[in-house]
């Protein structure tokens, strides 16, 4: 095939919708997956949902007046991914169920190769849309291998297992991030006992969510231009944000005010308040929001443990401190591998070496978040610095698709046989990413984050408004590559 996409979550369907409206027809789509929707597909446990609101986290080519919420559940944009697949006309072009095990650059015959486990296959481009949050990080706590083989209940959150009746049960939920957040409130009336283990008390915000009323969906759906005017207006506030995390972080104190008076509102027990303060900067790891995540730790059944696990044998959770507590289920709520996806191994480019390789010395660079120096005609989508910690990350997918789609279109106007950038090009690029990211609330708030790496390099997030990242991508900057002809 002339294309290739790997993955058919928000980036890689969204690929596949321009490219096919721009008249490139020619790709498969490969989802190891029943279905598309990715993290949205896998990430079924109770309470998920998102925490931007519904009209932004959309495509903007393919708004959605009919959602229920100010902030969807997983379901609800599952279906929505699925709707627009269906009227798009792409599910044709998608092979489920496909794992790709390795890709490979030919540098003889110009082209990638792909192993899946349904076969083999050559593209003319590749477009990594396997995103960042698709590969589970499992804690390396000795015996964990134990709870399960003393019939313990064990799994991930993006691995929920549903045939698992939690009620009546002791449950312990590792990790107090974003989905455990979620994770707690949705199951603590029905368990028994309920332990909480955290590393780092997160920073929480009041959740604004609510239901859209009957007039409202009714002016979505038939009033010109009042759908995405209420999406520029979330647009435009979430932007602010971008000020405080990563030009000026004093700004962000208002936000720190806010949650503490959360803490002070919502929790009773002055030694629980103090073990869910932080104690670093508002917006240095990601802030959170939700109004029910405090009430769930005071109530009496539940118990927040800040002492870390020194180890698990069978079903007896054994901390540090020496107490130990014996569970029937434990929910590993631990994120994913970001910075270090097993699915770099498998990405290999002209002189064979695969991206961790590429990565090792100096972390996840690309350009524009996009294209990689080594790889030729390959588009990486939520690619190095293109996360957020304030606004939609669909709008960034939107802004890296627009720059694929013209880079195709520039390739055949052309007659290019292959595009690969510059690495001068890439690394002046990442230079000045790495020197507008010094000042920025992550660099400097004093807390240790998934947003960096093993050098401590913030190869993660954007540290600059949406809108001048969709302007810097809206062409394809050809200066930028090495070319050569078909």
């Amino acid at each position: 095939m002339s294309i290739a996409i790997i993955g058919s979550g928000f980036s890689g369907l969204g690929a596949a919708i321009r490219l096919d409206e721009a008249g490139h027809r020619d790709f498969l789509v490969f989802e190891r997956g029943n279905d598309v929707g990715g993290t949205w597909r896998d990430n079924t446990y109770p309470g998920a949902a998102c925490d931007v609101p519904s009209h932004l986290y959309s495509y903007s080519f393919a708004l959605n007046p009919d959602w229920t919420r100010s902030f969807s559940a997983q379901p609800e944009i599952e279906d929505y991914l699925r709707g627009v697949a269906q009227r798009a006309n792409v599910l044709d072009r998608h092979v489920f169920g496909c794992e790709v095990r390795r890709t490979a650059w030919n540098p003889e015959k110009s082209h990638w190769e792909l192993a899946t486990a349904k076969g083999g296959y050559t593209a003319d481009i590749l477009i990594a849309g396997f995103g960042s949050l698709a590969e589970p990080s499992l804690p390396a706590i000795p015996g964990i291998e134990s709870f399960a083989a003393a019939g313990g209940d064990l799994f991930h959150s993006a691995q929920w297992n549903h045939d698992t009746d939690l009620a009546g049960k002791r449950v312990a939920v590792i990790g107090t991030g974003a989905s455990a957040i979620q994770i707690v409130p949705a199951i603590v009336d029905r368990v028994t006992h309920l332990g909480v283990y955290q590393r780092t008390a997160p920073w929480l915000l009041p959740r604004f969510d609510r239901a859209f009323t009957a007039p409202e969906r009714w002016a979505f759906r038939n009033v010109p231009g009042y759908l995405r005017l209420a999406r520029a207006g979330i647009y435009a506030g979430r932007e602010t944000q971008v000020v405080g995390l990563a030009k000026n972080p004093n700004l962000m104190k208002g936000f720190e005010l806010l949650s503490r008076a959360k803490i002070r509102r919502e929790i009773k027990d002055p030694e629980l308040r103090r073990r869910v303060t932080p104690n670093f900067r508002i917006g240095c790891k990601r802030m959170l929001i939700s109004n029910d995540w405090y009430p769930a730790l005071d109530r009496d059944h539940v118990d927040l443990i800040t002492d870390g696990i020194q180890e698990i044998d069978g079903r007896r959770i054994v901390t540090a401190d020496g107490t130990v507590r014996e569970v029937d289920a434990l929910v590993v709520a631990t994120g994913f591998h970001v910075t270090d996806s097993p699915m770099f191994d498998t990405v290999c480019g002209a002189d064979g070496a695969s991206l961790t390789q590429k990565f090792a010395d100096k972390g996840m660079r690309a350009y524009k978040g996009t294209t990689i120096a080594g790889y030729p005609n390959m588009f990486v989508l939520v690619g190095p610095n293109t996360g957020l910690g304030h606004s939609s990350m669909v709008y960034m997918i939107e802004s890296q698709i627009n720059y694929v789609v013209d880079a195709v279109t520039t390739m055949r106007r052309r007659g290019l046989r292959t595009v690969e950038v510059k690495q001068h090009a890439l690394d002046s690029y990442n230079d000045r990413l790495q020197k507008a990211l010094d000042g920025s609330v992550w660099m400097n708030g004093k807390c240790a984050s998934w947003y960096l790496d093993a050098h401590g390099n913030n190869t993660t997030l954007w540290p600059d408004f949406t809108f001048r990242f969709r302007r810097q991508t809206r062409r394809f900057d050809i200066d930028a590559y090495e070319t050569a002809p078909a």
